[in-house]
């Protein structure tokens, strides 16, 4: 008897907790009226953070992206109780995703590059009967270097990120952290990272999972159907 799989996450759900809600939260709760800047802050960071640590502990395993995630949302948090000048916030969205692309670039030239684990997942993909037409057509070192160019490429999205996210966060956020001005800002930030960071960001990853595909069509002779795993 196999174990069912948790069932993955309604994405508008999660868009909603992640993002709409804490961006209303900082924008219209932020007034002493309401709930003051502190605690609309904490509030607004509480709601991320809870859904990145129910998610992890919901499938029973870390993922890498929702902690970095964790890690990013405390750091915020923490700038804004500190009540530190929003240059520091901006240095933080912009170091967040630099780091990434760093540790991703230096595993290209290990004998794992990073987005093997992306591409090459044992649970979806007949990692052996891809390894063997590899063999028999002699494209495994070819097959090693595409997965080397596309880590790289993989790293580039994350500059990119890590450069749109530092000039946003300049552009739009200028007040001190812990005033209303900042929370007001840091709401308008989260949601215009959407459009103008998040989502350019996934294009140029899909772009690079069908470059990554073709390039594995052509290397073992098989189609994106038979590279799947059956599952029964």
């Amino acid at each position: 008897m196999t174990t069912a799989r948790p069932k993955k996450p309604n994405p508008l759900l999660e868009l909603a907790v992640t993002i709409v809600a804490p961006s209303l939260i900082l924008m219209q709760f932020s007034d002493k009226a309401w709930l003051g800047e502190r605690w609309a802050l904490l509030l607004a960071l509480a709601l991320p953070l809870g859904w990145g640590v129910w998610d992890g502990l919901r499938r029973r395993k870390v993922n890498g992206l929702s902690l970095i995630g964790i890690v990013s949302t405390l750091l915020t948090g923490g700038i804004g109780l500190m009540q530190l000048d929003a240059y520091w916030f901006a240095i933080k969205e912009g170091a967040v995703p630099a780091l990434m692309g760093l540790v991703i670039a230096g595993s290209a030239w290990t004998r794992h590059p990073l987005i093997h684990a992306l591409v090459f997942d044992a649970d979806l993909m007949d990692v052996e009967r891809i390894r063997q037409r590899l063999a028999e057509r002699r494209n495994t070192e070819a097959f090693e270097t595409r997965l080397r160019q596309g880590t790289l490429l993989l790293a580039a999205t994350f500059v990119f990120t890590a450069v749109a996210s530092y000039a946003l966060a300049r552009w739009l956020v200028t007040s001190d952290a812990g005033s209303d001005g900042f929370n007001q800002e840091l709401g308008r930030l989260t949601l215009l990272s959407w459009p103008l960071v998040a989502l350019p960001s996934m294009l140029m990853m899909l772009g690079l999972m069908l470059w990554l595909g073709r390039c594995a069509r052509q290397l073992t002779g098989m189609s994106m159907h038979d590279m799947f795993r059956a599952h029964h």
